[in-house]
């Protein structure tokens, strides 16, 4: 398949690192150090040393009928992208990106025909010195079921969702507060207090209490089960996880990503959102 991925940061770098040892053509849409980089070893490459070799660009190709064009940008980059994704002949565009805002006028602008969302929450990558050291595992989610199955084959297990908008609401109530608690502990070099954990506790019953608020469900059924869980638990549950190399591996990241959740999440319900504006990075 010829494959395009805009923002090739830490994920979507393991992307096209997979899809490229899998023998598809892979083409990065990237900028800035990134750009020199991948410029520099025309590929995707290990800490290992190991190489995948990717074409890049400074901007996608409308002219290429990509049979995919995998979108891994950050969401408020989206908008400055969007209109090359609407003239693109690509025959499918998947975005890629944690979010809480309403998916729909993504759809509209790409076709619906064409439109598809994912998430990989079972990838976890960081990018030192230009090199990607992935840790990859079940649960990326996507919305069709031919994605799915491209992802699988590529070393990328995924699983298919029919309710991509409840799922990714659900996901960013969830992991804010994890993403939260993981600043704080990577910043501090251990664990949070049990107030604090109950504080961020609070954020994640407000974050579900949002999701269903705006009519969606909780998915998948494992944090639906999770927010059923007295506040003695999850709190507990937190706790423990601040103390763990997963959460404050999730901090080095920065908090940016958890500060534009926590601000979605209060713009589409300010009513019900003091708790995650109470442990907001």
């Amino acid at each position: 398949m010829k494959i395009a991925i805009v923002g090739p940061g830490a994920i979507g770098s393991t992307f096209a690192f997979q899809l490229s040892k899998a023998g598809h053509q892979v083409s990065v849409v990237a900028r800035g150090a990134r750009l020199a980089q991948i410029s520099l070893d025309r590929a995707i490459v290990l800490e290992s040393g190991e190489r995948a070799t990717v074409e890049v660009a400074t901007e996608l190709d409308a002219t290429i009928e990509y049979d995919l064009v995998l979108v891994t940008a950050l969401a408020p980059q989206v908008a400055a992208i969007l209109p090359s994704l609407t003239r693109s002949r690509a025959h499918k565009v998947m975005f890629m990106f944690n979010t809480f805002e309403v998916i729909d006028p993504l759809r509209e602008a790409v076709g619906a025909e064409r439109f598809a969302f994912g998430f990989p929450a079972g990838v976890f990558t960081l990018i030192k010195a230009g090199r990607i050291a992935p840790r990859i595992r079940r649960g990326t989610t996507v919305g069709d079921a031919a994605s799915a199955t491209l992802f699988t084959a590529a070393g990328i297990p995924s699983v298919l969702e029919d309710d991509m908008q409840s799922w990714l609401r659900t996901h960013a109530a969830m992991v804010m507060p994890l993403m939260s608690i993981g600043v704080r502990s990577f910043a501090r070099g251990k664990g949070i207090s049990w107030q604090e954990a109950g504080g961020h506790a609070d954020a994640f019953e407000a974050g579900m209490r949002i999701v269903r608020a705006l009519g969606n469900d909780l998915r998948p059924a494992s944090i639906a089960q999770l927010a059923r869980f007295p506040r003695v638990v999850v709190t507990g549950l937190l706790w423990a996880l601040s103390r763990t190399r997963m959460i404050r591996e999730l901090g080095e990241l920065g908090a940016a990503e958890p500060r534009m959740l926590a601000d979605m999440m209060n713009a589409a319900a300010p009513e019900l959102a003091g708790p995650i504006r109470a442990v907001r990075p």
